[in-house]
C-alpha cells in the first residue's frame, strides 16, 4: 500500500506531535522523583511546586496558540486530501499537551541549573532580565531571540525566593543561601 503525499505528510505530523507530547508527559511525570523535597535545599537551592492556576497564567499564550493550532487544519482537510482521522488525532495529542501545560509542576533552582518542566537548564544557557513581582518569572533561552521564553510559575513567596537566588548567582552571593540553609 502506497500513501499519497498529503496522507504521508499528515501521518508524519501526527507521529511527530505524538512523540513530542508523550516524551514531555514522561518527563513531567518523573519530576516528582527528580525533585523529591520542597523548600530550601542544603546547597542553597530552592524547590517548589506550582498549582494549576499558576500554570494556566504561566502558559496562557501557549494554550491559546495550541487552541489555534487545533482549529487551523479543519478548513483545509478536504482540499488537502488529508485523512480526517489524522486531524482528529492531531487535535487529541495537542489537547493532551494542553493538559500537561495546566498540571501542577515542580521546579528547582540550584547554583548550576534551573529545573523546569522535567528538564534541566544550565544557567549559562538562560538570560535573566529582572522580575518586578507578578505571577511568573520569564527567563530567555540564549540564542533563540524572542522565540524561546521560559516562564516559571508559583506563588509570590516561592517566586521571591527564586528571584533572590537568581540575583545571588549574578552577584556571586550564592554563599548567603548555602550558609542560610545549613544553619
Amino acid at each position: 500500500m502506497v500513501l499519497d503525499q498529503s496522507t504521508a505528510v499528515a501521518w508524519s505530523v501526527v507521529c511527530l506531535v505524538a512523540t513530542i507530547v508523550l516524551y514531555d508527559g514522561y518527563r513531567l511525570l518523573r519530576t516528582k522523583e527528580e525533585i523529591s523535597s520542597l523548600g530550601a535545599l542544603g546547597s542553597g537551592g530552592y524547590a517548589w511546586q506550582s498549582d494549576s492556576s499558576s500554570e494556566i497564567m504561566r502558559n496562557g499564550t501557549s494554550l491559546v496558540t495550541l487552541g489555534v493550532m487545533m482549529v487551523l487544519p479543519w478548513p483545509f482537510v478536504e482540499s488537502s486530501g488529508s485523512p480526517v482521522i489524522s486531524v482528529v488525532l492531531f487535535d487529541i495529542f495537542l489537547g493532551i499537551h494542553c493538559l500537561w501545560l495546566m498540571m501542577t509542576k515542580r521546579y528547582a533552582v540550584s547554583r548550576t541549573h534551573l529545573f523546569a518542566d522535567g528538564f534541566q537548564y544550565p544557567w549559562e544557557s538562560l538570560r535573566w532580565v529582572d522580575w518586578n513581582g507578578g505571577n511568573r518569572i520569564v527567563l530567555q533561552r540564549k540564542g533563540w531571540w524572542i522565540f524561546a521564553p521560559l516562564p516559571i510559575g508559583g506563588t509570590l513567596a516561592d517566586l521571591e525566593q527564586v528571584a533572590a537566588r537568581i540575583e545571588a548567582l549574578k552577584t556571586d552571593e550564592w554563599h548567603l543561601f548555602a550558609d542560610e540553609s545549613e544553619e
